[in-house]
């Protein structure tokens, strides 16, 4: 059986009935059912090899999901919304009780941790971050590298926490939020250079 994941543009798909996914016909692609649930997968959207993509997730459009990320909605929905990005290696999980929303241009970066938390558009989660049950992270927040933002903890708006556990450092400028941007829409190219839809490969 052959076909595409919902609204998806670009890439071939096969149903292996008996792990109930679809595989990439042409990369290491695994976008899983779960007890009935395909992923909802958006125009535009790149997944990259090694991803794990399981269950109530919805990625909205021109999202990048990359290398060794894992996105498992098996006990609640998780929520991805426009142009955002999650980097390599990072985990997406949730609660009953607790779902996992991701706005719109927001950067998630490499071995993060998000469990049941929200994190609202043109946010900054940073490399090896955790955001744990109930956070909300506001409008054009920062979360510092290695910093772990407690259950329950709101940031923000526009707000820069780091630490363990994190506190508040300084109120995010509008240069802050306008370089946060900058980068979801660097890594909206690099999505398409990966494809190998467009742009030049890097070196």
């Amino acid at each position: 059986m052959t076909g595409t994941i919902a609204g998806r543009t670009r890439g071939t798909f096969e149903r292996d009935d008996t792990t109930s996914s679809w595989i990439s016909t042409e990369r290491n692609l695994m976008v899983r059912d779960y007890r009935g649930i395909t992923p909802r997968i958006g125009k535009n959207v790149f997944i990259a090899p090694g991803a794990v993509v399981l269950g109530d997730v919805e990625i909205g459009e021109g999202t990048s999901i990359w290398y060794g990320t894992v996105i498992r909605g098996d006990r609640s929905p998780i929520r991805i919304g426009n142009h955002s990005n999650i980097q390599d290696n990072c985990t997406l999980h949730a609660d009953p009780s607790s779902p996992l929303t991701i706005g719109d241009r927001s950067s998630i970066g490499h071995n993060a941790v998000l469990h049941g938390c929200t994190i609202e558009d043109d946010c900054l989660v940073g490399i090896s971050a955790v955001v744990l049950n109930d956070a909300r992270i506001l409008k054009g927040s920062i979360v510092a590298s290695g910093s772990i933002v407690r259950e329950g903890q709101v940031v923000g708006p526009y707000h820069l926490v780091a630490g363990v556990p994190a506190s508040f450092k300084k109120e995010v400028t509008r240069a802050m939020v306008r370089e946060n941007q900058e980068i979801a829409r660097t890594y909206q190219d690099l999505a398409r250079q990966h494809e190998g839809t467009g742009g030049d490969e890097e070196s």
